[in-house]
């Protein structure tokens, strides 16, 4: 049997398939077999790309657009490389010999798809079992391609295809609450296409400061790439995995709000978003370098003045030309922004009640029937709260908030008998005490199974004051015709059910607290030692 990818990622697979990427550079970038993505693809009725083209005759040469750097290697998404001088099976030959020999169609393998040395080096000894120091291969590359024969590919992407993010330190800002200087974060997001860059700062992270620094870069940029290559911090991707990431709830809803697909580098792999991190560095040592400010306004102004005047209307030392142009024709390319924000949530696991519901800011909401004591994801914001399945991603249910105390309850959720659970918490009720049965009978009348909270109060209750003190509540919440767990928790609260407090009125020869163990003996069994011929069955 095949294995099934999680929803989010055969969502990401179709996503890409939809953008016209091959089936080689999905499998570069998600990890996910070619034949796994094309039986995705053909299942969601997406084209694939060359499926149907005419394939050249062997070793005819590609025409420059088709051309690309092999994602399984650095995982780049190029739509264009330019091929180094020179072949490199021809240097191959004439390599000395050396304790990287064994390995050198690895290596050779590796060169021609762009890679350096030191990812070469650590591949070999994560993979190969190669003992030997990173000098070794070093000079072994240097034998097979000397200095002047040795090109890094120069890739570029589609515009408006990609963006890049990632976190820097910023610079020093004087807090307004301590007064004293304190270092900042710096975000920053790269079009690949452009190297339009965006330039944010903040005094902490979190995961929705984190995709609200998205939104404000979509914002000023007037669109939103369609793709968004991201390092493995826990503000994006929970769990990194080469094959399987397990992305931030709220950041992949945020980016689905606006169309956009998260793509984690791979480990190792620090140069698959190469662009923005010259970004970060480009910034921490031009405006930023050896400056001090007063507040975060300040300082953020001072960069998007920067950026302006010099960052945007620069010459780019690789593509030769101006950011600011660059940018004016990629922005067309760009996707749209939706007409409303994307509206932020909380979110959580929750396991499902006795009662078949689950707590947030202490109201309840209903899952569906059999889901008791299992574990659900939980998310909420002002209006709705959503129960959905961990495993599947399928929501469960969505309800509306309600104030603390109350109940969400669709009628599909209510069950047509006593759960068992409930049965034998009634027993349980009935063993502390009759008056604590027919009351906590009553309660279940009223509210059905979501009364066990209420029934677990009570007997919570009888657990600390004892049967004789809460029956006798009970049965003055009976005669009122009142059910509820909070009378019964005001009537144990009242001095008649409180313990004995005695005071000294008289003078007395002795002093009252040398009788404490008389007084102790006298008392104790009529307030507060249970009767001990019952028990509450666990």
């Amino acid at each position: 049997m095949a294995n099934v990818l999680k929803p989010e990622r055969q969502e990401q697979v179709r996503a890409l398939g939809r953008l016209g990427w091959s089936l080689r550079r999905i499998q570069g970038e998600t990890g996910v077999h070619r034949d796994s993505v094309r039986r995705y693809l053909t299942e969601a009725g997406i084209q694939i790309r060359g499926e149907r083209s005419r394939r050249l005759p062997a070793g005819a040469p590609k025409p420059a657009s088709q051309v690309t750097a092999d994602p399984g290697a650095d995982s780049k998404p190029a739509s264009q490389v330019f091929p180094d001088s020179g072949s490199a099976v021809e240097v191959l030959t004439s390599a000395a010999k050396s304790s990287c020999e064994p390995h050198r169609d690895f290596i050779a393998t590796a060169l021609d798809q762009g890679r350096n040395g030191k990812s070469i080096w650590q591949d070999l000894v994560d993979h190969h079992g190669f003992t030997n120091h990173y000098e070794s291969v070093k000079r072994f590359i240097r034998q097979l391609r000397p200095s002047t024969l040795i090109a890094h590919p120069r890739i570029t992407t589609a515009p408006g295809e990609e963006g890049q993010v990632d976190y820097g330190t910023g610079p020093m800002v004087r807090h307004p609450q301590t007064g004293k200087y304190r270092r900042t974060r710096l975000f920053v997001l790269t079009l690949a296409c452009s190297r339009k860059a965006i330039w944010l700062l903040s005094w902490a992270s979190s995961s929705q400061q984190w995709c609200e620094f998205h939104e404000e870069a979509f914002r000023r940029l007037g669109g939103a790439p369609r793709t968004i290559v991201l390092d493995n911090l826990r503000e994006g991707v929970l769990q990194a995995d080469v094959h399987d990431p397990t992305i931030n709830p709220l950041y992949q809803d945020m980016l689905a709000h606006y169309g956009v697909v998260a793509l984690p580098a791979r480990v190792r792999h620090p140069d698959r978003k190469g662009k923005v991190e010259s970004s970060v560095g480009f910034a921490q040592k031009t405006p930023l370098a050896g400056k001090r400010f007063e507040t975060l306004e300040e300082a953020q102004r001072h960069l998007d003045e920067w950026a302006e005047r010099w960052a945007d209307t620069r010459i780019h030392g690789t593509l030769k030309r101006q950011v600011a142009v660059m940018f004016a024709e990629e922005k067309p390319t760009l996707l749209p922004l939706p007409a409303e924000p994307f509206r932020y949530y909380q979110y959580g696991v929750r396991v499902v009640h006795l009662d078949g519901c689950v707590e947030v800011a202490k109201a309840y909401y209903a899952a569906p029937p059999g889901w008791i004591h299992r574990d659900v994801h939980v998310r909420w914001d002002t209006r709705c709260v959503r129960i959905i399945d961990p495993e599947t991603g399928q929501l469960l249910r969505e309800h509306l908030r309600t104030q603390a105390g109350h109940f969400r309850v669709q009628p599909q959720d209510r069950s047509p008998r006593t759960p068992p659970q409930m049965e034998q918490l009634l027993r349980r009720a009935h063993v502390a005490g009759r008056h604590i049965g027919t009351l906590c009978e009553r309660i279940e009348q009223q509210r059905h199974q979501y009364g066990a909270r209420q029934i677990l109060g009570i007997l919570s209750l009888v657990k600390r004051r004892g049967f004789a003190a809460i029956d006798d509540c009970c049965r003055i919440a009976l005669e009122a015709d009142v059910a509820s767990y909070r009378i019964i928790a005001r009537l144990a609260d009242r001095p008649g059910h409180g313990p004995v407090v005695l005071q000294q009125t008289h003078e007395l020869i002795r002093q009252l607290h040398h009788y404490s163990d008389t007084i102790r003996r006298k008392t104790e069994p009529q307030t507060h030692e249970p009767d001990r011929t019952r028990s509450i069955p666990s």
